[in-house]
């Protein structure tokens, strides 16, 4: 079995991503890493070289800023990654730049692309997420936050990235997909309050095509209040290895009351059913689950 790594990656020091910590929770997992690095303005390709693993094969990309509507830029990025994994390869393991695997899923993850490495009939694997907000403490727990995606993908060139690069579809048909334990840790919503607006305004472009409603938002002050959430909780676990030190680097403190909810009544109600239930009514999807891969007790 043959697993390739996958991601892509622009200004990631200028935006604060954390692509190195990202790469290094799949590369134990991978046969080898495609690291995309488009044409930036700070030294994003010496920040990947200095990772220095002989996984990694760094391929360069000419983003096209003009398509401004719906993140669809994202997908064109991730769809060009992929054609440079080889044909040999039976896995195609994506990894966002705010995106990063706990060590602790590792085992399970590898014995799932194993599990079913022969079974054609299933074209991706599903993790669930968990999704950081303001600091390493708090957690999204609302319908806003999308509660899992697929991030392991067969090596079929009829699978393409949809839309802004959430997950995949064979056209406009949905792939089959098995749903794991795994949780992918998304980190894209903690930054100083400073950093994360500079970085908003940084890839407005890339969703907003309305030169108005852009501009304005490009003259808004560089601070982001992240009192303005709908429901969070504690996260009282433990972070991925690779995050360590930047966890530790951490400069600011935000001090959030997780007992405020800003939810609709139909979201109230939907959210009641969901935590007790453990299912997630009327909500966007790009895969069918046909199985589930239990972790070993």
């Amino acid at each position: 079995m043959k697993v390739t790594g996958i991601t892509f990656i622009r200004n990631a020091i200028i935006n604060d991503y954390p692509i190195v910590e990202a790469i290094k929770s799949i590369l134990p997992m991978v046969d080898e890493m495609i690291v995309s690095v488009g044409n930036g303005e700070d030294e994003t390709e010496m920040l990947i070289k200095n990772i220095n693993s002989d996984k990694i094969k760094i391929v360069h990309s000419t983003w096209d800023l003009s398509l401004r509507k719906g993140g669809r830029i994202l997908a064109v990025e991730t769809n060009k990654v992929m054609e440079h994994v080889s044909s040999d390869t039976d896995w195609i393991f994506y990894i966002q730049g705010d995106e990063v695997i706990h060590e602790k899923y590792q085992s399970h993850i590898s014995s799932a692309m194993k599990k079913y490495v022969d079974d054609k009939s299933v074209e991706g694997i599903l993790f669930n997420y968990l999704h950081f907000y303001g600091t390493y403490d708090y957690v999204g727990d609302s319908r806003k936050w999308y509660n899992c995606e697929t991030r392991i993908i067969r090596n079929n060139k009829n699978i393409q990235s949809y839309r802004d690069a959430q997950g995949f579809r064979k056209g406009n048909e949905k792939i089959n997909v098995v749903k794991t334990d795994a949780y992918v840790y998304h980190y894209g919503w903690v930054k100083n309050p400073k950093q994360m607006k500079i970085k908003q305004k940084n890839v407005a472009g890339f969703w907003n095509d309305n030169d108005e409603s852009l501009n304005q938002f490009l003259q808004t002050e560089d601070f982001f209040d992240y009192n303005e959430f709908d429901s969070l909780k504690r996260f009282e676990e433990t972070h991925p290895f690779v995050m360590k030190d930047r966890i530790n680097q951490k400069n600011w403190d935000i001090k959030l009351d997780i007992k405020k909810k800003n939810l609709k009544l139909k979201y109230r109600i939907l959210d009641w059913f969901e935590k007790r239930i453990g299912r997630r009514l009327f909500t966007f999807k790009n895969h069918k689950i046909v199985a589930r891969f239990k972790a070993e007790k």
